[in-house]
């Protein structure tokens, strides 16, 4: 019974350090001041500072969108009239000019669905900041984030348009072995990027590369 106490007092101090780093995070006050759903808006405001790819994106594929705050980026910085579309299996709050689908990008059906959308067209810009929820076992951990990169690849390579730009969530230690060389068979000009607003304990990177 001791012991149980003392983990749950251990559980809530965790719990209250996170809730005071969450709320005094400057990104997470600066987009509440925004309007952005979410302070990883602001990593996809960095990498476009840094590589400047939403000017020549017209056709805009988000993967695992929600929130929406990539979404409403997209939408205020690419051109007038672009066409865009998130999906996520957890629901989103509609955004002007920004098309939804509901469902997970595992789904079989999803290529056909994408592919009606943009009416057989090449995409301009994917983008994923998908991350599995952790398990605690960084075996499985590892492997559901491998997953997750791998489905990624496959719709980019099937939907990029010749240097169309994919811009993707990696984890250090996450792109290496058998992914590189997938990377490698269908993508140029791979580089890694770590945003100002990624936490500097986080082991996330992202992933910027042409299609070939």
């Amino acid at each position: 019974m001791k012991r149980i106490k003392l983990l749950k007092k251990q559980k809530n101090k965790d719990s209250n350090r996170w809730l005071d780093r969450h709320f005094n995070d400057e990104y997470v006050k600066k987009s509440k001041i925004d309007g952005y759903r979410s302070r990883s808006s602001y990593k996809l405001i960095q990498i476009n500072e840094k590589f400047k790819f939403f000017k020549h994106s017209n056709l805009i594929l988000d993967l695992g969108c929600a929130p929406g705050g990539w979404l409403q980026v997209s939408q205020k910085l690419s051109p007038k009239n672009s066409k865009i579309l998130g999906i996520d299996k957890i629901g989103i709050k509609s955004i002007a000019d920004v098309d939804f689908f509901k469902n997970d990008i595992f789904d079989d059906k999803i290529f056909k669905k994408i592919e009606c959308f943009f009416e057989g067209k090449k995409i301009d810009l994917i983008l994923s900041d998908m991350s599995p929820n952790a398990t605690g076992n960084k075996k499985v951990d590892h492997l559901r984030i491998i997953s997750i990169i791998e489905k990624v690849l496959d719709i980019s390579d099937y939907f990029l348009s010749q240097n169309g730009l994919l811009i993707a969530k990696i984890f250090q230690g996450g792109a290496q072995g058998d992914l590189i060389k997938k990377m490698e068979k269908t993508l140029s000009s791979i580089k890694y990027f770590k945003p100002k607003a990624s936490r500097s304990e986080s082991s996330e990177t992202y992933l910027v590369a042409k299609k070939k």
